[in-house]
């Protein structure tokens, strides 16, 4: 994906990851996260203004999200920014920054976690017929997309 801005944004969800599938079938899920920057400044921290990050995650990683986060929880989010432009219905031209994530997990922060090999093929991805005993180079793990 060259050619695209990427960031990384650390906070928390604002609700709970909706899981949707395409008319295709694939699976994608919809989160909003919440970064607020906090400095230190007279002996006191004060809070900057909060950005609310649209996300949106595809395939394995939607279904995994949707399995793993919930509302509240802190994330570390990486992904393609994008600028979306619309119009609304009483004719106001909005823009909206909006970030395809391609990979998050749980920020350790604040909290200890225990990581589960997602096993097997999601609704998404059959497991593929091995007719060929070397295709897998000896190994069982799945691709990471």
């Amino acid at each position: 994906m060259s050619g695209e801005t990427s960031i990384t944004i650390v906070g928390n969800l604002t609700t709970d990851p909706e899981l949707r599938f395409t008319a295709s079938g694939a699976p994608l899920v919809s989160f909003t996260i919440a970064s607020t920057p906090r400095t230190y400044k007279n002996g006191a921290w004060e809070d900057g203004d909060t950005l609310f990050m649209q996300c949106t995650a595809w395939r394995r990683l939607a279904e995994n999200v949707a399995e793993s986060m919930s509302k509240g929880h802190r994330v570390i989010a990486t992904g393609a920014i994008r600028q979306r432009s619309y119009e609304t219905k009483q004719g106001e031209k909005r823009t909206v920054m909006e970030m395809d994530v391609t990979d998050i997990g749980h920020s350790l922060m604040f909290v200890t976690s225990t990581i589960r090999r997602a096993d097997g093929p999601k609704k998404s991805e059959p497991k593929p017929a091995r007719s060929d005993p070397w295709a897998d180079n000896g190994t069982t793990d799945d691709p990471p997309f």
